[in-house]
C-alpha cells in the first residue's frame, strides 16, 4: 500500500475518532441546551457516593397468618425487578429481619418509580360489574385487529340483576347487592378509601376506582392471579401481514395455569355487552387498566391495545409484568439517607486511578521514549470517551457510578496499557527481522490485533459472568469493565494504530532516533533506516566479532542469532 494511501486511511479513521467524541458531547450539549431533564456532563452517582432513599416495607396479611422466608425472598426479586426497570441503577433491596424488605435508591426516585415500589399488594384479575362512565382499552389475541370502541357503560347496569339469587359466576351481577349498590353510589373517588397495605377478599366484589381516580368499579371476585403472567411487554400493534403500525399496544403471555383460568374468563366475557364484557386488572386495590374483551383468547397470549404511547404502554407493562407479590406490603417509613462511602471515598479512588496512571506514563516514556506520545493519547482519547459514554448512559438510562465502577474504571487503564504494548512489542520484533518501520507497523498491526481481540476477549467474558451471577456493587464493577474492554478495542483501532502509521512516515521515528523509541541498540536487532541501509546493534556487532558472553548469547533475540549465523550478510 503507498504510503500516501495508508496516511489517508490512517487520517480517516482519526476523523471518525474524532466525529464520535463531538458527537457524543454533542448529545449532552443538546440535552443541556434545550434544558432536558437529567442532561448534564457530570455522571450520576450511586448510592454509596451521593446517599438517597430508604424505604421500609412491612408485610400486610390476614390475622394469624405468617409470611414465610420463601415469601420474602420472592418479594425481594420482584421488587428488584420493578426498580431496575424504571431505569435506576445501583439501589439496593434487602430483607431486615425475618419480614421487613430495606429498598435503597441512589439520589432523589421519581413518583413513578416510589409509586411502584410502594404498589406492592398483589394483582389481581377481575370481572367488571358496574363502572360509572369512560371509554375502555381493549384485549384481544396477539394477533388481533385494533379493537372498536367501546360503550359507555349503564349506570343501571345492575337494575336486571335479582339480589336474593346466588351468584353463578364472576360477571353475575347478583353480586350487586342493594346494600352493595348503595354503597357504590355514595362512593366518592377523591376519598381516601383504603388503608395502606390493604388486604382484599379474593372471593368477594370490590369497591375501588382507577388509579387516577376518575372512575369507579363494582368488581367481581378475584379469577386470575398477576403471578400467572409469565411476561409483559410494550411494543407497536402488527397488521395481519406482519407490517408494524405506529399503534402501541403491552402483548401479555400467562403460564399453563394462567392460559387456563384466562381462557375460561374471555369465554365468558366475550359474549357479554359493556361493561360486563370488561376485566380489570387492579394492583395494591386500584385498577390499572380494564380492557374490553373482542375475542375468545385460547393459547395464553393476549394484546391489549387502547389510547397508548410509548412511555405509557411501557409503563403498564412494567406493572403487569412486576406487580404481582406473594404478599401485600405497606410503607412502614420513607428517609434520606446519607452516603455511605462520601465524597472522600471517590476522591481516594480517583487519586489511586491517577497515580495508577502516572505510573503507566512513567514506564511508557521509560521503555518506549517518543512512542509515550501514543500512549498517553490513547490514555486520553480513551479516557474522553469513557466518561462521555458513562455521562449519556446516566442521563438517558439511569445509569450511576459507584465505588466499585470506579474500580471498574481503573482496571482499565491497565487493559489499555496492555493493548499498546502488545502492539509496540510486535512493531519492534517486525523491526528486528529488517523491516522498515512502515512495514513493521502494518504486519505488527496484523500479528497483535489478534492478540489483543483475545485479551479483551477474556476481560470481556469476565465481566459478563459477573454481571450474570452478581447483584449490587460487583454489576457495576462488571458494566464497567465490559464497558471499558469495547472502548479499548475502538481507541486501539481508531487513535493507536492510525497514530503509528502516521509516525512511520516521520524521520524522527523512521530512521531509528535513540529517543525514537525504536533505536537499534535499544531492540537488539537490524533496524532499516533507508536507501537500502541497515543499523546493527552494538549487541549484534560484539557477536558477530565473537565478544558476547554465553549469557548475552542465550539473550539474543531470533533476529540477532540469525544475524549472527549468517555472518552479517544483509
Amino acid at each position: 500500500m503507498a504510503v500516501s494511501s495508508v496516511s489517508k486511511h490512517a487520517r480517516k479513521r482519526l476523523a471518525w475518532l474524532l466525529a464520535l467524541i463531538i458527537g457524543f458531547a454533542g448529545i449532552i450539549g443538546i440535552g443541556i441546551a434545550t434544558n432536558t431533564q437529567g442532561a448534564t456532563f457530570a455522571p450520576e452517582l450511586a448510592l454509596d457516593l451521593q446517599g438517597g432513599t430508604s424505604i421500609i416495607l412491612a408485610p400486610s396479611v390476614a390475622d394469624g397468618k405468617t409470611v414465610t422466608a420463601e415469601q420474602l425472598s420472592q418479594a425481594v426479586s420482584i421488587i428488584r425487578q420493578r426498580v431496575d426497570s424504571t431505569g435506576v441503577s445501583e439501589s439496593t433491596v434487602t430483607t431486615s429481619g425475618d419480614k421487613n424488605i430495606i429498598v435503597e435508591i441512589p439520589g432523589t426516585p421519581s413518583d413513578s418509580t416510589l409509586q411502584l415500589i410502594k404498589s406492592s399488594a398483589k394483582l389481581e384479575f377481575r370481572a367488571v360489574l358496574v363502572t360509572d362512565a369512560g371509554t375502555a382499552a381493549s384485549v384481544g389475541g396477539s394477533s388481533a385487529a385494533s379493537a372498536s370502541p367501546s360503550a359507555k357503560a349503564s349506570a343501571s347496569a345492575s337494575a336486571s340483576a335479582a339480589p336474593n339469587a346466588a351468584p353463578t359466576d364472576a360477571s353475575d351481577l347478583n353480586w350487586v347487592s342493594p346494600a352493595l349498590r348503595a354503597q357504590y353510589d355514595a362512593f366518592d373517588c377523591a376519598s381516601e378509601f383504603r388503608k395502606p397495605g390493604q388486604v382484599d377478599d379474593a372471593t368477594k366484589p370490590l369497591i375501588t376506582c382507577d388509579s387516577s381516580r376518575t372512575q369507579k368499579f363494582i368488581l367481581g371476585p378475584v379469577e386470575v392471579d398477576g403471578s400467572n403472567i409469565s411476561d409483559a411487554q410494550a411494543g407497536t400493534v402488527q397488521t395481519s401481514t406482519g407490517a408494524s403500525t405506529n399503534t402501541w399496544a403491552v402483548n401479555l403471555s400467562f403460564d399453563s395455569k394462567g392460559t387456563s383460568a384466562f381462557s375460561a374468563v374471555t369465554s365468558r366475557l366475550y359474549p357479554l355487552t359493556s361493561p360486563r364484557n370488561q376485566f380489570a386488572v387492579t394492583l395494591d386495590g386500584y385498577v390499572i387498566t380494564a380492557p374490553q374483551t373482542n375475542a375468545v383468547i385460547t393459547n395464553g397470549s393476549a394484546q391489549i391495545t387502547g389510547s397508548f404511547t410509548q412511555a405509557s404502554s411501557k409503563s403498564l407493562a412494567d406493572q403487569l409484568k412486576y406487580g404481582s407479590l406473594p404478599i401485600g406490603f405497606e410503607v412502614q417509613s420513607q428517609e434520606n439517607i446519607s452516603a455511605t462511602l462520601g465524597t472522600e471515598s471517590l476522591k481516594g479512588g480517583l487519586l489511586a486511578g491517577a497515580i495508577g496512571l502516572l505510573l503507566v506514563i512513567i514506564y511508557s516514556i521509560f521503555q518506549y521514549r517518543g512512542l509515550a506520545v501514543v500512549t498517553i493519547g490513547s490514555l486520553i482519547v480513551a479516557a474522553i470517551v469513557v466518561y462521555l459514554t458513562i455521562s449519556i448512559l446516566s442521563w438517558r438510562q439511569g445509569y450511576r457510578l459507584s465505588l466499585a465502577g470506579v474500580a471498574g474504571l481503573i482496571v482499565a487503564i491497565g487493559i489499555t496499557a496492555d493493548s499498546f504494548i502488545v502492539y509496540f512489542e510486535r512493531v519492534r520484533d517486525e523491526l528486528r527481522d529488517g523491516r522498515t518501520l512502515a512495514a513493521a507497523v502494518e504486519a505488527g498491526w496484523k500479528r497483535a490485533i489478534r492478540t489483543i481481540i483475545v485479551s479483551d476477549g477474556v476481560s470481556m467474558l469476565a465481566a459478563v459472568v459477573l454481571w450474570a451471577l452478581t447483584v449490587g456493587s460487583v454489576k457495576g464493577f462488571a458494566f464497567t469493565l465490559g464497558l471499558t474492554t469495547l472502548i479499548d478495542l475502538a481507541v486501539v483501532a481508531l487513535f493507536t494504530h492510525p497514530m503509528l502509521q502516521i509516525l512511520a512516515q516521520n524521520r524522527f521515528f523512521s530512521s531509528g532516533h535513540k529517543l525514537s523509541g525504536f533505536d537499534a541498540n535499544a531492540l537488539g536487532g537490524n533496524a532499516y533506516v533507508g536507501r537500502g541501509q541497515f543499523r546493527v546493534s552494538e549487541q549484534v556487532g560484539a557477536a558477530k566479532r565473537g565478544k558476547v558472553s554465553k549469557e548475552a548469547n542465550r539473550r539474543q533475540t531470533i533476529a540477532e542469532r540469525k544475524a549472527s549465523d549468517n555472518g552479517g550478510q544483509n
